[in-house]
Order: C-alpha cells, then sequence, then structure tokens
C-alpha cells in the first residue's frame, strides 16, 4: 500500500507476517536528483514485493536512491543490501553500528539470558525462531555513519539526526525543522509501546529512553510519522503517555516481587503481557525472550533508582525488594 504524506513525500507500508507489529512504515522522499528511503523491513520475499511495488508506482530509481536506517532491528534494516546500488549512501548510527555486524555477539546475550533464569533448551529455540536473525541482512553494507545532530539533505527537507538511546542504543529520529515533521522510528509509537529491552547490566535502556522521551518531548511538531502503524499529531501528549506506562509497569514489577527474592525469569512470568495466552507456558519462546528482556530493562532502572536490590549467584541473578 502506497500513499502520498505531503508534497513528494510517501509511506509504503510493508507487511511484517506473524509479527505483532503487523506492518513497517517505510518512508520515501522523492528529489530530483537523489531519493531517500527511511527504513526497509525484513529480508523476506512478502516485504521484498511490497517495497518493489510501491518503488514502481512512485518511479523510484535505485541507482539514485539513498537509504537512511533509524535502527538496527531487521524489520527496519532486512531489505537493505538487497535495495542499495553500488552509489546509495546506506546512513546509520555510529553506535549502532559498533554492535550491527556479520558477527553479533549472540552467545554473550545467551550467557546473559541464562543468568536470568532462562533454561538452555529454550534459549536454543528462541534464538532459532528470532526474527532479528532469521530476517536480517544476508550483508551488511558499508554505512555512511551519523551522529547526534549531523544533517541530511534531501531535495527541500533538511532533516536532523536526534539521538535516542532506549528502543536500541544508537536509535536515531529525524527532525524536519521547516516542516515541523518527526520521523520516530520506533523511539515513539501512537497505538502501541515501543519494545525496552536490556540484555546487559551495564545498560539502562529504560532510564536512557525516558531521557530521550524529554529529549524530544517540547519539539514544535505537526506530525509525527512513526516506525509502526498510524501517524499522529500530540507529541508531548504522547511521551506523557508512554512515561505514565513504564511507572505503571515498574510498579508492577515491584508488586510481582513483593517480599520475594526472584530472578528475572520468574518476574516476568507474573506480569501481565498483551498476547493471547491463558498462561506464561503457553508463550510462544521468542514472546518470552521479549517479555524477560523488558522485565530485566524495569529491574535495571529500579535498582538504579535504589528501590530494589540485585543478588549475584553463581548460576543465576535474583533480585529483591530493600
Amino acid at each position: 500500500m502506497l500513499e502520498e504524506i505531503m508534497p513528494r513525500l510517501y509511506r509504503i507500508i510493508i507487511p511484517l507476517p506473524n509479527s505483532p507489529l503487523k506492518d513497517l512504515n517505510s518512508y520515501v522522499i522523492k528529489a530530483k536528483d537523489r531519493n531517500l528511503i527511511i527504513d526497509t523491513g525484513f529480508n523476506r520475499s512478502v516485504c521484498f514485493d511490497a517495497m518493489q511495488e510501491g518503488l514502481r508506482a512512485l518511479d523510484i530509481d535505485l541507482s539514485k536512491t539513498d537509504f537512511m536506517l533509524t535502527h538496527m532491528h531487521s524489520d527496519h534494516t532486512g531489505l537493505v543490501s538487497r535495495l542499495a546500488s553500488d552509489t546509495s549512501a546506506v546512513y546509520f548510527s555510529r553506535i549502532d553500528s559498533k554492535v550491527f555486524n556479520e558477527n553479533i555477539d549472540w552467545q554473550a546475550m545467551l550467557d546473559y539470558a541464562l543468568h536470568n533464569g532462562f533454561e538452555l533448551e529454550e534459549l536454543i529455540k528462541a534464538v532459532e525462531s528470532h526474527p532479528g536473525l532469521k530476517y536480517s541482512p544476508k550483508k551488511i553494507p558499508e554505512f555512511t555513519l551519523l551522529d547526534d545532530g549531523d544533517i541530511i539533505k534531501i531535495g527541500d527537507y533538511r532533516l536532523k539526526c536526534m539521538l535516542t538511546p532506549g528502543h536500541t542504543e544508537g536509535h536515531i529520529c529525524l527532525y524536519e525543522e521547516e516542516k515541523q515533521i518527526l520521523f520516530s522510528g520506533d523511539h515513539i509509537l501512537y497505538d502501541i509501546t515501543p519494545h525496552i529491552e536490556s540484555w546487559s547490566y551495564e545498560l539502562n535502556s529504560l532510564k536512557n529512553y525516558l531521557e530521550s522521551l524529554d529529549k524530544v518531548r517540547n519539539l514544535p511538531v505537526k506530525i509525527v510519522l512513526p516506525g509502526h502503524r498510524n501517524f499522529f499529531t500530540d507529541l508531548a501528549g504522547r511521551i506523557d503517555e508512554l512515561k505514565k506506562h513504564h511507572e505503571i509497569r515498574a510498579n508492577e514489577v515491584l508488586d510481582v516481587l513483593g517480599r520475594n527474592t526472584m530472578s528475572a525469569y520468574d518476574i516476568a512470568a507474573g506480569m501481565s503481557w498483551d498476547i493471547d495466552c491463558e498462561n506464561w507456558e503457553q508463550f510462544p519462546v521468542t514472546q518470552k525472550w521479549f517479555a524477560v528482556g523488558e522485565a530485566i530493562a524495569h529491574l535495571r532502572y529500579l535498582e538504579s533508582e535504589g528501590r530494589i536490590k540485585r543478588h549475584k549467584g553463581e548460576k543465576t541473578d535474583t533480585f529483591s525488594a530493600h
């Protein structure tokens, strides 16, 4: 599906089968000399076909087209190496580029997950079915690296890069000041809550995320164009809702913990999740992976606030309230 948002700015809706996200919004800025595609979809034939159909309808010449990837997740990056030509610039976060390569260290994440209560057999299944592994680009392109404050110029669009860590450590939003447009990637979504997870105790992703929300809250914005689902206009109002959501989730973690000492896995099992399963045992293993990662993000945040304590165990780390 293709739609014009405003002059020379379009959205191609890329289906994401079997994903709760449903679709990806790929944005195309069509200019006289160069075009820009923002985010691409999974490296799957159904995504590639939808993208090709949209680009044909727009009469896009890929040899005159550059790409900007808001962050490293494969629903945003998967098709880039199939679409980019030898003359394409592929803009990407310098921070995400440090971990987004052919040698992604899944072993470190597996060890960390084991230390947070997963069983090995379940973990093997989680990695085998993880979309980040299955649908990532077959080849990582050469990137034009972006830092906070960099500008991408395409036609009469002047896109300012805003580093917004949280969803990933190097997530970037794009702000068009004159037209008052924010391309928010997965930093701010309207219909659903962006997934914030942590697979390292060194990374306080929820704290980073809340600070990143504050960073963009007061921007003059007429329209927010997110990575998934619907456009929206009330940026500050949506940010306030997201901050409230995470406050409620942090309190839920404390309620589940109570006076017990528990692993992140067991805490996640006790939390409420918007998934059509009667109990934790029925959760698909990939959803368990996401749930535990989100629980850890809230636990790490609460630990940094001094509201809970982490106990290092030989086999499994546990948490308790003070």
